[in-house]
C-alpha cells in the first residue's frame, strides 16, 4: 500500500543497541543536511525498539531525505525508510491538536498572506535578510586530501562524522584528537575528493548552536 508524501519519515530496522540520546543526535547529524527538523521521535519501549520518527518542516526535505538515505548503513545496518502514516499515534500525540483543523486554518491563513503579499511588498525586506553566514570566509591552507574540521560540538563522536562524510566518494577515515573534542581530521583518496566534501558540508550544523567550520589541515 503506498502511502501519501508526509512531513514526517518512519524509519526502522534501527541498531536497538545505541543509547536514546546518542540515536538522536546522529539522526539529527544525518538527516539535518536535508532541511529543518522540527522534531526526533526514538523511544527504547519494546515495541518502539529499533524504530525512529524524523519530522521535516518542509515536505520536500522529508521527500530528499528518504531518497538519499533509503538503506544508508545506520550504526552497521542498512535503514529502511518510508513516509509516516498520518494517524500514526505517536505523531498526532507529539503535535497536541495540530489536527487536520488546525492544518485547514494554517492553509486559508497562508492562502491569505500569499494574497496579502502579491499587491504589497515590505518595507523593510532588504534590513529583514540575514547577513551571509562568516563560515565561507575560512582562512584556508593550499588544498590537500586531509580536511581539518572545527567548532564541533561536544557530543561529536567519529560515528557521527563517518556517517556525514562517508557520503561523499574518496572517504578514507575520521580522525578525532584526543582531549580536544571541538576539532577532528578526515581523510580522503584525493585532494580533488577532499574539496566535493569541503565545499558540501561548510557550515553545517551538527547541532542547532554549531556551524562546522573546514579547511584543508596544513600539510
Amino acid at each position: 500500500m503506498d502511502i501519501r508524501p508526509n512531513h514526517t519519515v518512519y524509519i526502522n530496522n534501527v541498531n536497538d543497541k545505541i543509547k536514546k540520546e546518542e540515536l538522536k543526535r546522529s539522526l539529527y547529524a544525518l538527516f539535518s543536511q536535508f532541511g529543518q527538523i522540527l522534531d526526533i521521535v526514538a523511544m527504547k519501549t519494546p515495541k518502539m525498539r529499533g524504530q525512529a520518527f524524523v519530522i521535516f518542516k518542509e515536505l520536500s526535505a522529508a521527500t530528499n531525505a528518504l531518497r538519499q538515505l533509503q538503506g544508508f548503513p545506520f550504526y552497521n545496518k542498512p535503514m529502511r525508510i518510508q513516509y509516516a502514516k498520518t494517524d500514526s499515534d505517536i505523531i498526532m500525540k507529539m503535535r497536541g491538536t495540530f489536527g487536520d483543523k488546525e492544518k485547514k486554518k494554517e492553509k486559508k491563513k497562508k492562502a491569505q498572506e500569499q494574497a496579502a503579499n502579491v499587491n504589497k511588498k515590505p518595507a523593510g525586506a532588504v534590513s529583514t535578510q540575514p547577513p551571509a553566514p562568516a563560515t565561507v570566509q575560512v582562512p584556508d591552507n593550499p588544498p590537500n586530501y586531509i580536511l581539518f574540521l572545527n567548532n564541533l560540538p561536544e557530543e561529536t563522536n567519529e560515528m557521527m562524522l563517518s556517517m556525514l562524510f562517508n557520503q561523499f566518494p574518496g572517504f578514507k577515515e575520521v580522525r578525532l584528537v584526543p582531549g580536544k573534542h571541538d576539532i577532528a581530521f578526515v581523510e580522503f583518496e584525493s585532494e580533488a575528493q577532499a574539496g566535493v566534501a569541503k565545499d558540501a558540508l561548510q557550515g553545517f550544523r551538527i547541532t542547532a548552536t554549531c556551524a562546522m567550520k573546514i579547511t584543508y589541515a596544513k600539510k
